[in-house]
């Protein structure tokens, strides 16, 4: 009894294991005087959030943090970026920093096939400080309309950004307020990081 108990255990932890992450984006801050994001978890609780204040001093770079405001991630845009590209630094970096960024996206500026193209950024990561070796997720859709998906080398989906429907038939909250799905293997910081860049992008 004690072992089928212990299975029974192990298989409901597997099951939830491989269960999607949903969250709930909604593209206002919970200041006032900020702009940013504010993500709700499936029981309603707050995740993270991203406060861009007015008059800030380094408006090129974005924090996300937690629910009680511990940076997570800082998006800093690169330098001299023809093609838009944002850098992704673990916690919260200075002016100086040194820190090898965790990943760079980068928006898709295909300008001969930008019509038919349904790409529209690409985020690299670097697997190790000591490795030059790469992996990259494409991200396919239209942000605008809320309809991403995230794709890793394999072309498996990881991420998804969908409308939210309202409890009426056929009804959404609109642009504002969408719906987050991280599928296992990707970290949900992250996942964050690339929406509001993408927002930065396309909005």
């Amino acid at each position: 009894m004690v072992e089928s108990d212990n299975i029974r255990r192990e298989s409901l932890h597997e099951e939830e294991s491989c269960k999607p992450t949903s969250l709930t984006v909604w593209k206002q801050s919970l200041f006032f005087s900020c702009n940013g994001f504010t993500i709700i978890d499936h029981w309603g609780n707050l995740r993270y959030r991203v406060d861009n204040y007015a008059g800030q001093r380094r408006m090129e770079d974005i924090v996300l943090m937690d629910a009680v405001g511990k940076p997570l991630l800082t998006m800093r845009r690169k330098k001299m970026s023809w093609h838009k590209s944002w850098l992704v630094f673990d916690g919260e970096v200075d002016d100086e920093c040194k820190m090898r960024p965790i990943c760079c996206v980068r928006k898709c500026m295909n300008l001969i096939l930008l019509w038919q193209s349904k790409v529209l950024a690409r985020v690299v990561f670097c697997v190790s400080s000591s490795s030059d070796d790469r992996f990259t997720y494409t991200i396919e859709g239209s942000y605008g309309r809320r309809s991403c998906r995230v794709y890793d080398d394999s072309c498996k989906v990881v991420v998804e950004i969908q409308r939210k429907a309202t409890t009426l038939e056929g009804n959404t909250f609109g642009e504002h307020v969408f719906q987050l799905i991280i599928w296992p293997g990707l970290d949900p910081v992250l996942a964050m990081a690339v929406v509001v860049l993408l927002d930065k992008m396309f909005s």
